[in-house]
């Protein structure tokens, strides 16, 4: 699996890279591939590309950067806002995704080509490819290509391999669009927003290094912490209240089944299928 993913970046880098980089495990490891062949003279060019918007929690850009520089990786934000040029996202539709991706890669792509890069590469996996995820169609659209998703590779196959390379990102939490913590046909406002980063922040406080949500019903806030968490959630269920309370959240409930992504998806009348 390592030797074909070698072979699918070898043969579409030839004339230079451009990847969408999010700092999690997926864009780290394509990353530090990308990095490892550019050392070997396999990949003329590389330029990895952050998007920063209100849909992503305010530390991270600071926390890509830094990996970037870490990695001595060359790094451009796109700084843009989602929700004010496409409005009709503030309804969170259930092809929000879609929109969102088109609009996001076309701006890289726009970057990218001015600088002469004309492979667009993304940290999509093919544990992706079986989950609602309509922004893939966007992708294929814009001629993305993901090199996780070809070669096969799971989530857990992404991570194996980073701890094999030693990258501290190998057990890092994944953290999708915070516009996944609201029900479809709530509206997105920055405020909203800005109240889940802020719930989660003070559950990661209390749960250190644990894969977390902060899901939004209304004045409901439902908690997604790893099943083997459950317990220690209800021996902290006053920090846990007071904190989220302070928050405006009239009604705090912990979810019995645990993280799982997507979960929003299960109020959709019929289970979805990506583009």
């Amino acid at each position: 699996m390592k030797q074909r993913l070698r072979e699918f970046l070898i043969r579409h880098a030839v004339g230079g890279v451009a990847l969408a980089f999010s700092g999690g495990v997926d864009s780290t490891l394509l990353l530090h591939a990308l990095l490892r062949l550019r050392a070997e003279g396999l990949v003329p060019a590389l330029l990895a590309y952050y998007f920063q918007s209100k849909l992503q929690p305010t530390a991270d850009a600071a926390e890509v950067t830094q990996i970037a520089s870490a990695m001595e990786a060359p790094l451009e934000v796109i700084s843009i806002d989602p929700l004010t040029d496409l409005p009709n996202l503030r309804s969170n539709p259930v092809d929000r995704c879609y929109h969102c991706k088109r609009l996001l890669f076309s701006r890289l792509t726009e970057r990218a080509r001015a600088r002469g890069l004309y492979c667009i590469m993304d940290g999509t996996n093919a544990d992706d490819l079986k989950m609602y995820r309509p922004g893939l169609q966007a992708l294929r659209e814009l001629g993305v290509v993901s090199p996780l998703a070809e070669a096969g590779m799971s989530k857990a196959d992404v991570r194996l391999l980073a701890a094999e390379w030693g990258l501290s990102c190998a057990t890092k939490p994944s953290s999708p669009c915070l516009a996944t913590r609201f029900e479809y046909g709530s509206k997105l406002t920055d405020e909203g927003l800005r109240c889940v980063e802020r719930g989660e922040d003070e559950l990661r406080r209390l749960f250190p290094g644990a894969a977390l949500r902060l899901r939004v019903h209304g004045n409901l806030a439902r908690i997604e912490l790893p099943t083997s968490e459950l317990s220690r959630a209800a021996d902290l269920a006053h920090s846990i209240s007071s904190a989220l309370h302070a928050l405006g959240f009239t009604y705090i409930t912990l979810d019995l089944e645990g993280i799982r992504s997507g979960s929003m998806d299960a109020s959709l009348p019929s289970p979805p299928s990506s583009h």
